[in-house]
């Protein structure tokens, strides 16, 4: 099972090079840390984690960045993945744009730079943080996935055949299921070239 993802991002490297340090030393035995310049920057990894069905368990963003602010990012990450804890880094003066954003865009904390010493002003919330997103989080099914039609007879007799054979598989209708399109499109297929069945290996 591939590990979750920390992202940070900060346009000022010394921070950046330090808060990854800080989250590599605590966190590296069970989550992936993962870092990022921008807001753009994070967003495109944001997507490929998103398309290779990889989980994102928190997002620490930089509140000051000149292509985009942080609150803007977080917002955005939320339609990607919409259960990572999102939180705020920011300097003293922001703290009631950090409150405010809180309410107002649900992020789930701020945090102030400087974070010295990582053992009480950073790794208490983030471990809280973990925790809560760990309670709820289901790992995706790593094997064989069949994507087809409630009413499709030739998405019955796939499932028949996998059935008799004893192979497990996870069924993803087409129709109400929207991760069933984000594979699809993974691969570059679409309604129209894919019969009425689909099927596709996730051994990832």
């Amino acid at each position: 099972m591939k590990k979750p993802v920390l992202l940070v991002v900060d346009d000022d490297p010394q921070v950046l090079s330090a808060i990854d340090r800080d989250l590599r030393s605590e966190f590296r035995r069970d989550y992936r840390v993962l870092r990022a310049s921008s807001g753009p920057e994070a967003l495109e990894i944001l997507k490929e984690l998103a398309t290779r069905a990889e989980p994102l368990a928190l997002l620490l963003a930089d509140q000051r960045m000149p292509e985009m602010e942080g609150v803007e990012l977080l917002e955005k990450a939320r339609a990607i993945f919409p259960d990572a804890k999102r939180v705020l880094l920011t300097a003293y003066a922001d703290t009631e744009a950090a409150i405010r954003a809180i309410n107002n865009a649900h992020l789930d904390y701020y945090l102030l730079k400087p974070w010295d010493p990582p053992q009480e002003l950073l790794y208490p919330t983030l471990r809280d943080l973990l925790a809560a997103w760990q309670a709820h989080y289901r790992p995706r099914f790593q094997g064989l996935r069949l994507i087809g039609f409630q009413w499709s007879p030739l998405s019955h007799e796939l499932k028949d055949f996998l059935a008799g054979y004893m192979v497990a598989y996870q069924w993803l209708d087409y129709e109400t299921n929207p991760e069933a399109d984000t594979l699809l499109q993974s691969t570059g297929l679409t309604p129209p070239t894919c019969p009425s069945w689909c099927l596709k290996m996730a051994l990832r």
